[in-house]
């Protein structure tokens, strides 16, 4: 009995060793996307009725750099800024953009946890001019976009919640130039409707099946990086014409293997996607879903198969 136990437990820890070291690194999925996205209820005083983070919060995590900024399309809400792992960043209307000043503080502060300005880097798709920051009474400095101080919402838990949307009647999810994000007629800010998932599969007419990310924007791997250990050779002035894919929950996939979907703890503090431990980006200059622009690159830059292979790369 007690060599049957024994050998029932090295089973056991075998298997956890597994997948610990899954790629190379702890195996792991972010918390799905929230739906809780639109109207939050108004709280009194306009900033949240909890004057902590809140249980199940960001926490400690809130006031961490933003990052490569990125785009979020909700759908309802149209294009959403977010930061490097997927968290909306709002915008508060008792601010002031021109000049930039800040009327956050105290126990606004804690639920709307300012997003420092340093290491922030604007997304995809707009000017570096957008990007900016402000002093706050406290003479931490504080990312402004467009103008408009950045914060986080303390009960947004997970990548895509937008909890804090219309809280007090005050505080609004941040459009990419620092308005307000809006839908258009179409639902999204750009016209075009982007897939429903997180990664989803588009039929290329010269590539064949590829993945997208939820605007329909392509999705690519580097031939210099490698999946085990998990490993990205792009970093610094690469990512800006190449932004990561921010971290996406198994649950907001269509028609993607989740076999190494796991979640990319880069050494540079951002957080991205990886499909079969392949990390994942885009291309800054693809302009539209449907372009692949990036294809083909310098010979290194390749779209994503549906199981995670280089899309028309040479043999």
């Amino acid at each position: 009995m007690k060599t049957w136990r024994n050998a029932s437990l090295a089973v056991t820890a075998a298997a956890l060793l597994a997948l610990t070291t899954a790629c190379g690194q702890g195996e792991g999925d972010v918390s799905p996307r929230g739906q809780a996205v639109g109207n939050a209820a108004p709280a009194e005083g306009g900033y949240g009725s909890d004057g902590g983070y809140g249980a199940g919060s960001v926490g400690a995590g809130a006031s961490k750099a933003a990052g490569q900024l990125a785009v979020w399309d909700s759908g309802e809400l149209g294009k959403v800024l977010t930061d490097s792992e997927g968290f909306t960043l709002y915008r508060f209307d008792k601010d002031s953009a021109e000049p930039p000043k800040s009327n956050c503080d105290g126990d606004c502060a804690k639920a709307w946890p300012p997003v420092p300005a340093e290491e922030a880097t604007a997304a995809a798709g707009t000017g570096a001019e957008v990007i900016g920051r402000v002093s706050r009474a406290d003479g931490s400095q504080q990312l402004t976009v467009g103008g408009w101080p950045m914060y986080r919402y303390a009960e947004d838990s997970s990548p895509g919640e937008a909890k804090g949307q219309g809280v007090g009647g005050t505080w609004f999810a941040a459009a990419p130039d620092g308005k307000k994000a809006t839908p258009d007629a179409d639902g999204s800010a750009d016209g075009t409707r982007a897939g429903t998932s997180g990664l989803s599969v588009r039929q290329d007419p010269e590539l064949g099946e590829i993945v997208v990310d939820k605007r329909g924007m392509t999705v690519y791997r580097f031939k210099k990086d490698s999946a085990w250990p998990m490993k990205s050779a792009c970093t610094g002035a690469c990512l800006k014409k190449w932004p990561v894919v921010a971290p996406v929950s198994r649950n907001d996939v269509d028609g993607v293997t989740t076999k190494g979907f796991v979640t990319f703890d880069r050494p540079d503090g951002i957080r991205q996607q990886s499909i079969d431990c392949w990390p994942v980006y885009t291309f800054s200059g693809d302009e539209k879903p449907g372009d692949t622009n990036g294809q083909g690159v310098g010979g290194t830059w390749y779209a994503v198969t549906p199981d995670a292979k280089l899309a028309g790369s040479p043999k």
